[in-house]
């Protein structure tokens, strides 16, 4: 077992003293291969619902669902769900799936000490059929008998939604209050549709959010009764100036962007409506990218959103832009009873500035109430040299830009996972890390322990 420790600075330790809650010292426990998926070809992959979650922590047992490809299907829907689970023991194979109709993963949560659930849409059509119409389908297991068959349940939607291979899922789960939500795209309205399960396994209350226009990879959460959704526009290159430009470049025929940041909320989904999206960000001027990392919710209700903003793409900021320098940032916005209260830049990197990038980005919150950004970027080591590593930047409920804690793990993650408590997990002093590499095809986890325990 390869074990690094890195304590915080003296400074940094300090001051969590004088707080009143523990100073980091992080250690890396472990960093293992679960399982490995070979590509499906069908647009999707083991990461592709990024805004839902795929790992779930319950005290000391781990579970992380990950797809399989099969071969001798075609495509689109050529995949299926299975269930891994970490024990004393080391990570197993619990569960799978006996057929092959999935396009994309399936998104996994649980009941803290109860069930554990798995979103799927198995598809209704032929095999080889593409952009074909699916089901909806919630699979619950019993975390002390796996090897039973889940219970299936189909949620309840308002009207008659057209859902296909392309589910743009969302999935949440408050453990407290044993309830979920589920959030689905309408293929031929993208209106976003909800279904929320009360605490006595019903499905109660739909719902939908249209956004000003398609919008994405959502990143749901439930907490108190109240529930929130973070998407990101995905349209087809809306200028034809700039779209018959990358043709050329590229030769593709289609090129999707992603430069709009939309939030909706409701205070009670069992009985309300969402409100209308709010634009957390817009990067159309420049032809610039924005991605949608993490969302948290206070106690106080308030939402915490995390996500990386580049301000221009290459191909077009050389021909339409020339002159304004590449910026790449982690930006960190809380947005309370509706609107945005604070926005504070986590990291910049880019042209004429000396820092590197940020990769990739999550949120991870501490049983001292503490939310901490955990995300993949450059900064200077110890020698002063630039170097590639994990960062904690504490942000609630105080931010803390000057003292993030490093850890260094023998491979980074290039996209990754944590147990949320938007899928169920606990807040914990473990941080679990669930993703790929340096091969897209081998799915990792790495575990941390945030308090200097080996065991």
């Amino acid at each position: 077992m390869q074990v690094c420790l890195f304590l915080l600075s003296a400074i940094f330790a300090a001051s969590a003293r004088a707080e009143g809650v523990p100073a980091l010292a992080p250690v890396v426990v472990s960093e293992e291969t679960i399982a490995t998926c070979l590509p499906p070809d069908n647009g999707a992959g083991p990461l592709w619902c990024f805004g839902a979650p795929l790992i779930y922590r319950d005290g000391e047992d781990v579970y992380a669902s990950i797809m399989e490809s099969s071969p001798e299907v075609k495509p689109l829907c050529n995949t299926r769900w299975r269930l891994f689970h970490r024990g004393r023991e080391g990570w197993k194979l619990v569960r799978a799936a006996e057929g092959f109709r999935l396009r994309e993963p399936s998104p996994l949560g649980g009941f803290p000490g109860g069930a554990l659930f798995l979103s799927t849409t198995p598809s209704v059509e032929p095999p080889g059929t593409e952009y074909g119409r699916c089901a909806t389908e919630l699979l619950t297991f019993d975390p002390k008998n796996l090897d039973s068959n889940p219970i299936v349940e189909h949620p309840l939607w308002a009207g008659d939604p057209y859902f296909t291979d392309h589910s743009y899922r969302g999935f949440a789960v408050d453990g407290d209050r044993r309830e979920l939500l589920w959030v689905n795209i309408d293929a031929k309205t993208s209106v976003l549709h909800s279904s929320f399960r009360n605490s006595g396994g019903k499905w109660v209350r739909q719902s939908s959010i249209t956004h000003p226009i398609r919008s994405c990879y959502p990143q749901v959460a439930l907490r108190n009764g109240a529930a929130h959704v973070l998407a990101v526009s995905d349209i087809v290159e809306p200028i034809e100036e700039w779209r018959k430009f990358k043709h050329e470049q590229s030769g593709r025929a289609w090129d999707y962007v992603f430069r709009k940041l939309y939030y909706s909320h409701v205070p009670d989904v069992a009985a309300q409506d969402f409100s209308d999206p709010l634009e957390i960000d817009n990067v159309d001027a420049t032809a610039g990218h924005l991605s949608n990392l993490d969302l948290w919710i206070a106690p106080d209700g308030a939402s915490h959103i995390l996500y990386i903003r580049s301000n221009t793409t290459p191909v077009l900021r050389d021909r339409h832009f020339p002159g304004l320098p590449q910026l790449r940032s982690l930006e960190y916005v809380v947005v309370r009873e509706g609107k945005v209260a604070r926005r504070q830049m986590l990291h910049i990197s880019g042209e004429g500035l000396a820092t590197g990038p940020v990769t990739y980005g999550r949120f991870h919150s501490t049983p001292d109430g503490r939310l901490w950004a955990v995300y993949f970027g450059e900064s200077p080591n110890e020698s002063g040299a630039m170097e590639t590593a994990l960062h904690l930047m504490t942000v609630y409920p105080e931010l803390d830009r000057e003292h993030p804690v490093r850890v260094r793990l023998k491979d980074n993650f290039s996209t990754f996972f944590t147990a949320t408590e938007r899928g169920g997990s606990r807040p914990s002093y473990t941080l679990d890390l669930f993703g790929v590499t340096r091969d897209s095809t081998v799915l990792s986890h790495a575990r941390i322990d945030l308090l200097g325990k080996t065991e």
